[in-house]
């Protein structure tokens, strides 16, 4: 059997990863979830039911009901304030409310677990290829942005503008975007007058570019070294690197 749900406008999904999803087939999905709606799950951005929900803990459970009642008594709280005072309240709770806590937690959790078990009776193979792969996507965008920012806190030197860059900067200047111009039409327009300079025009901007490539290299070359010696492998470009590491396998997706 095969999950579905309405599907999802591609343009609503997040970066490139739009492109590596394939809607699923039409069929009937009955099972009832327990899930949020404020957010889209993995599952919904492939045009799939979202995923049932864990229950809350008795402790998260407690948060939730009691949270109103001390915004009410207490207004100007901040968040801070709140947990502090759940925390202490639950620590002094009636051993009767958190056995009705735990009760509820232990019946809504095999529930949780039928309705999981429906849920991923009804997924295909394609399906949980999709998902597997789309997982990995996210992680490796997450991998990405840590290792960026990473980079970013040891120093690493910033490589310089390319040439047409350095032209769209002065561009910036000399030719602005109108109001009535969209920035995708002011860079074609830049795009196409660059294509038209003059060799001589654009050496004024390869030579700057040039220049700060020359610099940018011995940089680079000297905060790799020092990585090296700190132990920071794994923001060394692997070619410099006599033993790399091995790279990630890749996922081969099934044809459709």
């Amino acid at each position: 059997m095969l999950l579905t749900a309405p599907l999802l406008s591609k343009s609503t999904f997040f970066g490139s990863l739009v492109n590596k999803c394939r809607p699923a087939a039409i069929a009937n999905f009955s099972v009832s979830t327990n899930v949020t709606t404020s957010a889209r799950t993995l599952e919904e951005k492939l045009g799939l039911p979202p995923r049932p929900k864990k229950p809350l803990t008795p402790y998260f459970r407690y948060m939730q009901e009691q949270r109103p009642k001390i915004l009410a008594e207490n207004p100007k709280f901040s968040t801070t304030d709140i947990v502090r005072v759940l925390s202490k309240r639950w620590s002094n709770a009636d051993a009767a409310l958190k056995k009705r806590l735990q009760d509820d937690y232990k019946r809504e959790q095999q529930e949780f677990v039928e309705i999981r078990a429906k849920y991923e009776a009804k997924m295909t193979d394609e399906q949980r290829a999709e998902l597997k792969q789309l997982k990995q996507d996210v992680q490796d965008a997450k991998d990405r942005r840590m290792m960026r920012k990473r980079i970013k806190e040891l120093g690493r030197p910033k490589k310089p503008a390319s040439a047409f860059l350095r032209f769209l900067i002065q561009e910036r200047t000399n030719s602005p975007q109108t109001p009535k111009q969209t920035y995708r039409e002011w860079h074609q327009k830049c795009t196409e007058k660059w294509s038209r300079l003059a060799d001589k025009e654009k050496e004024v901007f390869l030579i700057e570019s040039r220049k700060d490539m020359e610099v940018y290299k011995k940089e680079i070359a000297l905060w790799e070294e020092k990585m090296v010696r700190l132990g920071n492998i794994d923001v060394v470009r692997h070619g410099n690197l006599i033993d790399p590491p091995e790279p990630k396998p890749k996922i081969i997706k099934p044809i459709a």
